[in-house]
């Protein structure tokens, strides 16, 4: 009955404290829903396009709207971030951090890990089919695209890959400064990549806006699941001299 009643307090112990944090990351579940389902509303009825084209206008030199503000280094710049979001650049990125989470032995993290970022992207395709708006023509576009346009899906994949992986890399690291820096990097990547959207031309604020709303919600849900079902931490498989406590 003494044991018992350890067991009891031990797993009541463990509840009280995850509890605060699991309420928060529902709160901020529900919250990116309902925002991004908000703003969808929004774009449909045509409230933002003052908003989107005045940006996008402030964006470009008054007299020639083929030429964005600032120096020419800095469009070269913003194409090669803007890369960093591109269907091969993500996939590539996808397969290396599978193959590594494969090889060090996460066989569990790693199909998880592929399964939500191939989630998303298809989330990506599906919400862009559904909302079906046409790319801005207000300001010519500085790369070439074809598809739809809300939610940007450079921003919602950057977010889904680069966020999932982060989030969910972050938990096998040992250390608080890792995890930091991992996490930083993240949402670093995703907002670059969504801004550069804008500054080229090929879609509207808003439409990063939703991107990165769906995109971040996608990828919290992601956690909060691995979190709940599988283990990101090593435990007793820690490298020979590595410090296993979560902190420095």
């Amino acid at each position: 009955m003494k044991d018992q009643g350890s067991r009891n307090a031990g797993v009541m112990a463990r509840l009280s404290r995850y509890e605060p944090l699991l309420l928060s990351m529902f709160a901020a579940l529900s919250g990116g829903v309902f925002l991004f389902v908000y703003l969808t509303g929004e774009v449909l009825e045509g409230s933002t396009k003052r908003f989107d084209e005045a940006i996008l206008l402030a964006l470009r030199q008054p007299g020639d709207l083929s030429v964005p503000i600032g120096p020419g280094w800095l469009t070269h710049a913003v194409k090669d971030i803007t890369s960093l979001g591109g269907t091969t650049v993500l996939a590539m990125m996808t397969v290396l951090v599978t193959i590594y989470l494969l090889l060090d032995r996460r066989r569990a993290i790693a199909i998880f890990v592929l399964a939500s970022v191939l989630g998303g992207w298809a989330l990506s395709s599906l919400l862009k089919l559904s909302v079906a708006r046409p790319r801005p023509d207000i300001v010519p576009h500085l790369v070439d695209v074809n598809d739809l346009s809300f939610p940007s899906g450079h921003a919602m994949v950057s977010a889904v890959t680069y966020l999932t992986l982060a989030a969910l890399i972050s938990g096998t690291r040992h250390y608080r400064s890792t995890r930091i820096f991992v996490v930083a990097t993240g949402i670093l990547l995703t907002l670059l990549i969504g801004m550069s959207r804008v500054y080229l031309g090929v879609h509207y604020p808003t439409d990063v806006l939703g991107g990165w709303c769906a995109g971040a919600t996608w990828a919290l849900g992601c956690w909060i699941l691995a979190r709940r079902f599988i283990s990101l931490s090593r435990g007793t498989d820690s490298p020979a001299g590595a410090d296993s406590s979560p902190s420095e």
